[in-house]
């Protein structure tokens, strides 16, 4: 057993609370389970039963949030689970969604890799959209399934370098530029000097 030592409101949300048991912090609640449970400081209760109270009573507020957070745009498994943290709920009840997600098919990072993929190949390489997907959580074994079609498709070079190149001339300083440009959407050396070959030799897109 220990003793509630503090229940303050949380920074960004003034309907739920964090509650401390010998001035350790265990979890966050919502102020309506608080009250519900009659918690307050100095009163005796066991960590564990602190953490089931919070588990039964916060998985649905929490999946409610989740679903609104994703029904705005696809989300990663990393950034739903962010979002719960941040909104104050422990490791508990952010596994539980995360897994009632996953099996509503709400949750899937490989579906999100493909549409982040589709979405972005006639702009970036395959490099930089790889880096993208890795910031978001995503393993490398779903970037590199995701990514094996752009990897093997080298007209997304082709098409970003013919919307960079418009309006411009064929100088040598002017494809060295579109070189350098390549290379920072993330498009692979050999496919930028490709490329610049191409257009070098005065080859028509």
């Amino acid at each position: 057993m220990g003793k509630i030592t503090e229940i303050s409101p949380q920074a960004k949300d003034k309907t739920r609370v964090n509650v401390y048991i010998d001035g350790a912090f265990v979890c966050g609640l919502s102020l309506e389970t608080a009250v519900k449970y009659r918690l307050k400081a100095g009163a005796e209760i066991d960590e564990e039963r602190l953490k089931e109270i919070e588990f039964d009573s916060e998985r649905q507020t929490a999946l409610e949030k989740a679903v609104g957070h994703i029904s705005k745009s696809m989300k990663t498994e990393r950034e739903i689970a962010l979002f719960l943290s941040r909104k104050g709920y422990g490791d508990a009840v952010v596994s539980f969604i995360l897994e009632k997600l996953k099996s509503y098919g709400y949750a899937d990072d490989a579906a999100y890799a493909r549409a982040y993929v589709s979405a972005q190949k006639g702009k970036k390489g395959a490099r930089l959209i790889g880096a993208a997907l890795r910031a978001k959580g995503v393993r490398e074994e779903t970037i590199a399934d995701a990514l094996r079609d752009v990897e093997q498709d080298g007209e997304a070079a082709r098409k970003a370098a013919e919307k960079y190149m418009r309006g411009k001339g064929r100088e040598e300083k002017e494809i060295q530029k579109l070189y350098r440009h390549l290379i920072s959407r993330g498009f692979s050396y050999e496919e930028a000097s490709a490329v610049a070959k191409e257009y070098r030799e005065c080859r028509e897109f």
